[in-house]
C-alpha cells in the first residue's frame, strides 16, 4: 500500500466522481482508476459501488476512510512539527472565519510579534468550518456560535452586543434604541442562513412574531454597511464591525438579549505548532482588550 493511493482514494472518496477527482488531482483519469484499482487489490475488497460513471463509497470504503484520513492526517502532522521546529520563525496559520469585523487588528497585533508568518483566511459557513477543522485543513476557526463538537474546543473570546444599522434618514435614526415588534415592517440586507448570527437573529425575530424579509442576502458581512447607507434595507451588525464614519445610526434592541459570542476554536487532537499558540494568545488579549474598553 503506497502513500499515493491513499491520497488519491480519499479525494475520490470525498467527491465521489473519478472526473472531477482527476481533475483536482492533476491526473488523467486512467490513472487514477488504475491506482484506486490497485489499492482495491491490495486490500481485497471493492471500495466503491460504481453505477456507469458514478461512483459510491460502500461499506468496506467507509470504514477504510475513517483509518486512512487518521493515517494522512497523522503523517500531515508530523511534517508540521517538523517544519516548525526546524524553521521557528517562519510557518504559516490557516484560519477560518463566520465573523471578520476584528481580523485585520488582530493580525496586525500578530504581525508586530511574528512578521514572517504567512496567513490564509477564508470566510465560511459553521458546517463548512466544522469540516475544514476536522479535515485538518485549518488550525483555528473564529466563529460565532461557537462550535460544539466532541473533539473540538472552543473558547469563548468575547461577547458581542448585536445593533441594528438604519440610513441617517430613516425613520427611526433619531432614535437610540428599538424593538423588535417594530421592525416588523422592514426590508433587511444580511448574510445568508447558515451563518450563526443570521440564523440567531432569525429565530429572535420569529419569537417576537414575524419572520424578517430580505432584499439581499450574501456572503461578506463587511459589505452590509454599505447596503445600509444606500438605504436599500436596514441591518443586525455586530458592535465590532461597526465603523463611526458612515453615515449610518446604531440602535440598541430594547427587551431582548441580543449578543453573539465569538469563539476561537480548534481541533483538540492536531499539533498546534509556537506560532498558533501565540496566535492564540494575541486573539485572547484582543478581544480583552475590547471588552475592557466597552466597560
Amino acid at each position: 500500500m503506497e502513500l499515493l493511493q491513499l491520497q488519491y482514494f480519499l479525494t475520490v472518496a470525498r467527491l465521489e466522481h473519478m472526473t472531477e477527482a482527476a481533475q483536482r488531482l492533476h491526473v488523467t483519469q486512467s490513472s487514477l482508476s488504475k491506482t484506486i484499482g490497485r489499492l482495491e487489490e491490495d486490500l481485497g475488497a471493492p471500495l466503491f459501488d460504481r453505477t456507469g460513471r458514478k461512483l459510491r463509497l460502500n461499506e468496506f470504503g467507509s470504514r477504510f476512510l475513517l483509518r486512512a484520513e487518521r493515517a494522512l492526517f497523522e503523517l500531515e502532522q508530523g511534517k508540521q512539527e517538523i517544519s516548525d521546529w526546524s524553521s521557528p520563525e517562519n510557518g504559516s496559520i490557516k484560519l477560518a472565519v463566520t465573523t471578520a469585523s476584528a481580523l485585520p487588528n488582530i493580525l496586525r497585533e500578530f504581525r508586530k510579534k511574528r512578521p514572517n508568518v504567512q496567513f490564509h483566511v477564508q470566510m465560511v459557513n459553521t458546517q463548512t468550518m466544522t469540516a475544514l477543522l476536522h479535515r485538518g485543513e485549518v488550525d483555528y476557526c473564529l466563529s460565532s456560535p461557537p462550535m460544539q463538537e466532541d473533539d473540538i474546543e472552543s473558547q469563548i473570546v468575547f461577547i458581542d452586543p448585536i445593533l441594528v444599522a438604519v440610513p441617517k434618514g430613516h425613520r427611526l435614526a433619531n432614535r437610540n434604541s428599538v424593538s423588535l415588534t417594530e421592525l416588523r415592517d422592514e426590508w433587511f440586507v444580511g448574510v445568508k442562513k447558515g451563518y450563526g448570527a443570521r440564523d440567531f437573529v432569525d429565530s429572535l425575530c420569529q419569537s417576537a412574531g414575524f419572520v424578517p424579509r430580505f432584499v439581499y442576502e450574501g456572503d461578506e458581512p463587511a459589505r452590509l454597511s454599505a447596503f445600509v447607507e444606500a438605504e436599500i434595507g436596514i441591518a443586525f451588525i455586530p458592535s465590532t464591525a461597526r465603523n463611526s464614519k458612515e453615515n449610518i445610526q446604531y440602535l440598541q434592541v430594547k427587551e431582548h438579549e441580543l449578543v453573539r459570542k465569538i469563539a476561537l476554536s480548534w481541533h483538540k487532537s492536531r499539533y498546534i505548532s509556537r506560532a498558533a499558540l501565540e496566535f492564540r494568545e494575541v486573539v485572547v488579549a484582543y478581544f480583552r482588550t475590547l471588552s475592557s474598553g466597552n466597560q
